[in-house]
């Protein structure tokens, strides 16, 4: 049995026993051993086997041990356990990248940085995720309220037409919304929403999306809701399903989780197509056609829990996602960078920009400056 081998077994036994036995401990070395107990006791084990049984790393285990000896001097200095697992989780991130960046070379806020409620169309008012408010519509009638990373609307009959607001979450941040109906939105970075305060009987329950969002439509057979994204309008009964419409990008996506979802040019042309638990339907905009394919739901819903999670992804489109989720604007002069792909997965809320940049670079070189935390230049 190789190193790696032996290593990637005495995780697996961690996992189901809380310890690793004593014939295979002692076939380990001493810097595999550190690590095992450092991923233990960070609560580690099971993101490190996500990512570790997906590579090859025989002929190049060497490199792992070499990425260890470039951590040991932080341990003295960071005694903040998230900061530690970043470290822990940058060290096997940029060894997911050592193995996998060549798969297929082919292939003080100002008001942009915060969380906006546009109410009836007029008044603006800004959300602090650490607040806990009422939510009072135009005519001063109180509709929902705001706890902490959510705002929570109330079914109220006594409103009999469609009043809206509008839910704006800037590049860094993400935000979640409860519609009257009980349907849960997740809001992405760079996004917007419109929706009414209230759902009106015999009305479809229409929303409107700039941007992604994970929705989890409460179930009404009677009331259809529809996702209008750009060209596109999603609709559905109850399900699952994440919605992404940047305007930036050249295609509008549904991928379903949960249920059932018909998939619709918005156009006068009507197509549609109906999608299935685990399949990602894609309009092309510059030819209107709509597209199917079987997808790994891991990389379209993972930015829910703070990830950002990359599968034979072209550096170009991974810019611009990295972009939106950290809040920065990257200039890439190199150029041959572009159409390289890579596999990589960050936790938005554990690494930093510079912690992504560094493990991009290790694989293929490059240098970079950030320029107050904003600017990314690559050279």
């Amino acid at each position: 049995m190789s190193h790696s081998e032996k290593f990637i077994a005495a995780l697996k036994q961690i996992q189901k026993n809380g310890q690793v036995n004593p014939e295979l401990n002692s076939s380990l070395n001493a810097e595999e051993k550190e690590l095992l107990e450092n991923l233990l006791q960070k609560g580690l084990v099971d993101e490190s086997l996500k990512f570790l049984d997906q590579l090859d790393i025989d002929n190049d285990w060497n490199l792992v041990k070499k990425r260890l000896e470039a951590i040991k001097p932080i341990r003295s200095i960071a005694p903040s356990i998230l900061k530690y697992a970043a470290i822990l989780i940058g060290l096997i991130t940029a060894t997911y990248f050592l193995f996998n960046a060549n798969l297929d070379t082919t292939e003080d806020s100002n008001p942009a940085d915060v969380i906006t409620l546009k109410i009836g169309g007029e008044d603006v008012k800004v959300i602090d995720q650490g607040e806990n408010q009422e939510i009072v519509a135009a005519n001063g009638l109180v509709v929902g309220t705001q706890k902490g990373d959510i705002l929570i609307y109330d079914q109220n009959d006594e409103i009999e037409e469609l009043i809206y607001n509008e839910l704006a979450v800037p590049y860094g941040k993400i935000f979640n919304l409860e519609l009257s109906d009980g349907t849960i939105v997740h809001l992405n970075a760079g996004s917007s929403i419109r929706y009414p305060i209230n759902f009106i009987k015999n009305h479809n329950r229409e929303v409107f999306l700039s941007g992604e969002a994970y929705f989890k439509v409460a179930k009404d057979v009677d009331h259809p809701f529809i996702v209008s994204a750009g060209e596109v309008a999603v609709e559905v009964l109850g399900t699952e399903f994440n919605v992404s419409s940047y305007e930036e990008d050249t295609e509008i996506n549904t991928v379903l989780v949960e249920g059932s979802v018909r998939m619709r040019d918005a156009s006068i042309s009507g197509q549609n197509l109906i999608l299935e638990p685990g399949f990602k339907g894609a309009f092309n905009k510059s030819d209107h056609t709509i597209g199917k394919a079987a997808v790994d739901l891991d990389l379209h819903t993972s930015w829910i829990k703070g990830e950002l999670v990359f599968r034979k992804s072209e550096f170009n489109n991974m810019i611009r996602k990295i972009e939106r989720r950290y809040n920065v604007t990257i200039t890439n002069n190199k150029e041959e960078l572009n159409q390289k792909k890579f596999n990589a997965r960050f936790h938005v809320d554990i690494e930093s920009i510079h912690d992504v940049m560094q493990s991009i670079s290790n694989v293929t070189p490059f240098e970079y400056t950030i320029e107050a935390n904003e600017n990314v230049i690559i050279y």
